[in-house]
């Protein structure tokens, strides 16, 4: 669930520095205009991993992953 907030934060970051509305957002992304509103009303539960990573890349995003092993 972290990973999907950090990425819909970044996502949002992006929508509000360069000024589109939702049904920009929505065109930009390849999503619906509904989906885009759950989005900025922070409804992380209905989007996937995939779909917020795709949805970043069309943002011109890139997304990392970096897993360390624990220390015993």
């Amino acid at each position: 669930m972290k990973l999907r907030s950090e990425i819909m934060l970044a996502l949002k970051d992006y929508i509000h520095r360069v000024h589109l509305s939702q049904s920009q957002a929505a065109k930009a992304f390849g999503v619906t205009q509904p989906r885009i509103s759950d989005f900025t009303s922070g409804k992380v539960d209905e989007f996937g991993l995939d779909a917020l990573v795709n949805m970043a890349g069309k943002a011109g995003l890139r997304v990392e992953l970096h897993i360390l092993e624990v220390a015993r």
